[in-house]
């Protein structure tokens, strides 16, 4: 038979909608944005609550910075406020903090909270708490191969590359702990598509979508979703037919 899903070791979200939750209540976007971290917040809670050993968040991507200065720069400003102010939680929760992505482009002050809320959690072992900082997943590719080309051309080594070696040179290879791939993807809004996210390693992730606005999102709503992957069957590129004994 076909692989009954479990529940799942690793959950990715696409937290989608705070601009427009923001002109639906007629307020400034960075007003949205605001409202979506405290969403973000109780979602992390909540994934810790249930005893999920891996939720990755897509906070800003590599395509945000068409964004206007004065949104790019109020998410910023968020970062700040969000670690200074969650910090001392997420500890008491036992979170592990990781960053995927090229953060150290952000501006000082917020590379300079990120790695002091990496350093601050390392010690954590629940919840990894990945979040997807100046990340886009084609980026993140071409950097692994290229990182990888550039090894083997100092070595000497020609050997085929196969994809546990790229694997390995992705964000979440290069970890000092084990980021499965996702078995579950949730993105709220409505919109229909990954955006980037996660390229390589959703490649056989379950998908899920809600057209509920990212600050609108609940734990039940995100707790409903984790337990319903569970009712569906994976079986990674095979066919049904071929499964059954």
């Amino acid at each position: 038979m076909a692989k009954q899903a479990k529940f799942p070791t690793h959950v990715g979200v696409i937290m989608d909608g705070n601009g427009r939750w923001a002109k639906a209540h007629g307020v400034p976007r960075v007003m949205g944005h605001n409202a979506g971290m405290e969403s973000m917040k109780r979602i992390v809670i909540a994934a810790s609550n249930l005893g999920l050993e891996n939720l990755t968040v897509y906070a800003f991507s590599t395509e945000n910075w068409k964004r206007s200065t004065e949104e790019v720069s109020g998410i910023f400003k968020l970062i700040v406020k969000y670690v200074r102010s969650e910090l001392e939680e997420l500890i008491e929760n036992n979170v592990h903090i990781n960053i995927l992505g090229q953060y150290d482009m952000l501006p000082a002050d917020s590379v300079a909270s990120i790695d002091r809320l990496v350093a601050s959690t390392a010690h954590c072992t629940g919840l990894n708490f990945n979040i997807a900082l100046n990340y886009g997943g084609r980026d993140e590719i071409t950097r692994a191969v290229n990182e990888l080309l550039a090894e083997r051309l100092a070595s000497g080594d020609a050997s085929p590359v196969t994809e546990a070696d790229i694997s390995a040179h992705l964000y979440t290879g290069l970890c000092h702990f084990d980021i499965p791939d996702p078995d579950l993807i949730i993105r709220t809004s409505g919109e229909l598509r990954t955006s980037n996210f996660l390229t390589w390693q959703a490649a056989y992730s379950e998908l899920m979508f809600t057209d509920t606005y990212w600050p609108d999102f609940t734990p039940e709503e995100f707790e409903e979703m984790v337990r319903a992957y569970a009712n569906r069957e994976r079986r990674f590129g095979g066919r049904k037919e071929e499964s059954k004994a």
